[in-house]
């Protein structure tokens, strides 16, 4: 009987992450990995399969795509894979496989990513649609769009953003990150801030956006944000966080 050896599988995913604790399996709580990993061993008949992310998401914080590969002992092709993970019974549908690629065993989803995209949705009007509130912050003031693009530009380059981090409960190398494109843009009621870098710490997107909703309300001037980037700046209450419920990890690029 042949012996198979194990194959790596890079698969990207969408999900919508209401439902979920996040993407990290937590004892207790139901959460994507988790979610994910379950299926993925029903499907190979394994006693467990590991998955590894790009990154985690928070509680609430959505994907469009979010990249993760395994290791699976398995004669099944990528589309048929693809098509057990998708079929109806399976995964939840707040889950979805977009895509299912053979790798090498040298990728990994989060050490040979190179380039991320956020984006975080406002609607910037008194009254929110239902079927806007799981998918969008809900702002009632008029915010200056134009201040917060501003403060935004600033972000841009090589920075040490200790000031728009929150304790991972974990040990980090460095808060320096390079940003290489945040753009502000609005049509009609919603405000769509796209922001690209080549890494993110724990909840900083969701605290530069807290942040540019205080400029945007003109609670804090762009220029404020030079003094925040100071090195070693700690975080204060000038900092917010802004809601789960607006946040999507929209792309990841690898080499």
């Amino acid at each position: 009987m042949d012996t198979l050896s194990p194959r790596r599988f890079k698969m990207v995913c969408a999900y919508d992450g209401t439902a979920y604790f996040g993407w990290q399996t937590q004892p207790g709580y139901v959460s994507l990995q988790e979610t994910i990993e379950q299926v993925l061993a029903d499907i190979v008949k394994a006693p467990h399969v590991d998955i590894h992310a790009s990154g985690r998401t928070d509680h609430g914080v959505h994907a469009r795509g979010q990249v993760f590969h395994c290791d699976l002992v398995t004669r099944m092709t990528e589309r048929s894979l693809k098509m057990a993970l998708n079929a109806n019974g399976r995964l939840p549908p707040d889950i979805r496989i977009l895509s299912c690629k053979e790798v090498g065993p040298d990728f990994h989803a989060r050490f040979s990513a190179h380039h991320k995209e956020y984006r975080y949705y406002v609607w910037n009007t008194r009254l929110m649609p239902p079927t806007k509130r799981l998918y969008h912050a809900h702002i009632v003031r008029p915010l200056d769009v134009a201040a917060m693009r501003a403060a935004a530009k600033r972000f841009v380059g090589e920075h040490d953003f200790a000031a728009f981090t929150a304790n991972p409960n974990r040990p980090i190398a460095s808060t320096v990150r390079t940003i290489y494109a945040f753009e502000v843009t609005k049509r009609g009621s919603r405000i769509c801030f796209r922001v690209q870098g080549n890494g993110f710490l724990y909840k900083m997107v969701r605290s530069l956006v807290g942040f540019l909703l205080r400029v945007g309300a003109g609670q804090e001037p762009p220029e404020a944000v030079d003094a925040l980037l100071a090195p070693g700046n700690p975080r204060t209450a000038r900092v917010p966080s802004a809601p789960a419920c607006g946040l999507f990890l929209w792309q990841v690029w690898y080499d």
